[in-house]
Order: C-alpha cells, then sequence, then structure tokens
C-alpha cells in the first residue's frame, strides 16, 4: 500500500454503488472525492452518507469540474460505455465496471481499446475470480501442483448467461488458464432463444479450450454450480467459494480432499469485492496483474453470445473471436437499465442509512 491517497468519483450510486462507496471510504489509502447520479433524491442522501459534497448528475459535469484518480462505475449496463470512454479521455488513471460489460461486442471493444490506447487501467468489479481463494488456487495450478490438466467442466450456466454467468466463465478461464476458441450450445426455452436478452435463457454446450481440453457446459445443477478442472489425480472444484482441493483417491475410488489452508488476507470487510478494487489500486499504482480486468469481462460477454447464437442457429460450431461484433446479448432489465428504470428502486431512506 503506498502512501499517497487516490481520489475516487463514484459514477452511479444505487445499491452496488453505496457498496463501492462503503469500500473506497474505509481503506486509508482511499477517499471518495465525487459522486455522480441520476436520482436526485439518491444522490443527495448518498452524498449525506458519505460526507461527499461533489455531488453531479452526471459524469460529463462530474469531469468538468474534478480530477479522479479512479472511477468506479456502477451505473446500469447500457451507461457503462459512455462513462469509460469519457474517464479515459478526461485522464483517469484508472477505471472500473461491473457485470456484464456491455450488450454489444463492438461496444465492448470501443471500452477495452479507449482504456488501452490511452494507458488507463481497466479493473472489473464484484466477481469471485477476484477472491483470494480463487487466485490463490490458480497460482497453484499454474505452478504444476496439481499436475497438467486434462479436463474441466461448468455447472448450472443458466438463467442469466451474460450476467451472473459472466462469474463461472471468468473463473473458468483463470483456473484452466486458457482462453474458449471454439463454442457449441444447445438452449432452452425456445423463447429465451428468441428473444434478445438472456433473462432465462439456460445453456448446455461445449467449449473448447486453447490447451486443448474440451469443457462440457451443463445448465443444470450436477450438483455443483460453479467451475471443476482435473488432472489425472487431482481435482480443483469452486462452487461460488473458496474452492475445494483434491488430490490422489482413498481405498473405494473416491477422491481425497485436502485440507489446505489458504493464506489470510488482510482486508476482509467486503468480501471479493475488496480483493477486486485491492488488485485494482495495486495495478494502477504498480503495473501490476489484475485479479480480473476489462478484457477478461469481455471475454465473458463473447462466450455468452457466441453460445446464444450457436444455439439459435441450430447449434453450430462458432470460432472465437467472433468475426461480426455487432452481435449482441442483452441481459435482464433490472443489470441493463437498473432497479429505477425496472420496477425495483431504493427507498431514499435506505440509500441515506444504509
Amino acid at each position: 500500500m503506498g502512501d499517497r491517497v487516490h481520489r475516487v468519483a463514484i459514477i452511479g450510486c444505487g445499491r452496488l454503488g453505496q457498496h463501492y462507496a462503503e469500500a473506497y471510504s474505509t481503506y486509508p489509502d482511499t477517499e471518495v472525492a465525487a459522486i455522480a447520479e441520476r436520482n436526485p433524491e439518491r444522490l443527495a442522501a448518498v452524498g449525506e452518507r458519505f460526507g461527499v459534497r461533489a455531488l453531479y448528475a452526471d459524469v460529463e459535469s462530474l469531469l468538468r469540474d474534478e480530477a479522479p484518480d479512479l472511477a468506479a462505475i456502477v451505473t446500469p449496463t447500457k451507461f457503462y460505455k459512455d462513462a469509460v470512454i469519457a474517464c479515459a479521455e478526461a485522464g483517469v488513471k484508472g477505471v472500473s465496471t461491473d457485470k456484464p460489460i456491455a450488450a454489444r461486442l463492438s461496444d465492448a471493444d470501443e471500452m477495452v481499446e479507449a482504456c488501452e490506447s490511452r494507458g488507463v487501467v481497466y479493473a472489473g468489479g464484484n466477481l469471485q475470480r477476484a477472491m483470494s481463494e480463487v487466485q490463490e488456487a490458480a497460482r497453484m495450478l499454474r505452478r504444476g501442483d496439481f499436475g497438467e490438466l486434462v479436463g474441466a467442466s461448468v455447472h448450472r450456466w443458466s438463467l442469466e448467461i451474460s450476467g451472473g454467468g459472466c462469474q463461472q466463465v471468468s473463473v473458468l478461464r483463470l483456473l484452466a488458464d486458457a482462453e474458449v476458441t471454439e463454442v457449441i450450445a444447445w438452449g432452452k426455452p425456445q423463447e429465451a432463444l428468441d428473444g434478445e436478452t438472456d433473462d432465462g435463457l439456460a445453456i448446455d454446450g461445449l467449449f473448447r479450450l486453447s490447451g486443448g481440453i474440451d469443457c462440457p457446459v451443463f445448465s443444470a445443477e450436477t450438483p455443483r454450480r460453479g467451475v471443476d478442472v482435473w488432472s489425472a489425480d487431482s481435482l480443483v472444484r469452486w462452487d461460488w467459494a473458496a474452492p475445494e482441493l483434491y488430490r490422489g483417491f482413498d481405498g473405494e475410488g473416491s477422491r481425497v480432499r485436502l485440507d489446505h489452508q489458504y493464506a489470510p488476507y488482510q482486508w476482509s470487510e467486503f468480501g471479493y469485492l475488496t480483493t477486486s478494487i485491492r488488485s485494482f489500486i495495486s495495478a494502477v499504482e504498480t503495473g501490476s496483474e489484475l485479479a480480473i480486468s476489462g478484457h477478461d469481462l469481455r471475454q465473458a460477454l463473447e462466450i455468452a453470445v457466441a453460445a446464444k447464437h450457436s444455439a439459435k442457429w441450430g447449434s453450430v460450431p462458432l470460432k472465437l473471436p467472433l468475426e461480426d461484433r455487432s452481435l449482441a446479448l442483452y441481459p435482464r432489465p433490472y443489470r441493463w437499465l437498473g432497479g429505477d428504470a425496472s420496477g425495483r428502486p431504493q427507498p431514499v431512506e435506505e440509500a441515506r442509512s444504509g
């Protein structure tokens, strides 16, 4: 942790944005310097709650007056692109967004390129890929502690494959240390396949990974919900918690679970949001590798888009990267438009008191 205090702009202060504001208000090396929010009542309430006076109706107004070091963009997904590009052009050193990164692949491309071309760190947000235990398990796999991987699988990839499903894909790529190079998928129900969103869509299929592994994808619990990767005698299993580690077999042929003690992590107040934010700050300060990046979010979106269109077009195999960057998959309305627009507004008193 460096000596300087980073000035942070919170752009979008709904429920999740307030969670970010709590985190950035807690750390000794960050301060919430400004907030942008379209809902004026919530803006005033959150500003009062965190003692922030620099309050703005939109990101453009904020950037005209403020020069934040970091910007946590926690708007609905529809507004990510304009906010990310505006911050990059204004000289913000680092931006973060949550999931999914966009609906249209070309929009995700523009966001990532706007940051890369200006040397702006683009971090992902509240994803379990950033969890310290997941990162530690990935380091063990890369060191070869479990031998050469020969298999992987994804479980319960359904209901919102570009939203919550971003979690599974991001962990898979990390643990397997591989990219998805081809997707073939089957989807249901038909009305979800025919629609523009991933709401209620269940996908079964196969991901071909760059290391030569074929990874089956299950829409249902099996009874697992996450990601498995395995070698000849070992298994690493992530199921929305610290990964379970197995090595060897008992007398009945069942896997033996290791009693592995993960290294303690200094920051624990806000779960894996904390590890994501601390990785973000470190990357801005030292150029270290992000636990979750904008590129990772784009890859997760592209895999979801490929799966939806493979299933829709008759389970055709689709090579990645997709050539047609106009392809899109919209998340459910709560993620795309936010609670105010989709019928789940937050009471002002809740925003004021937390």
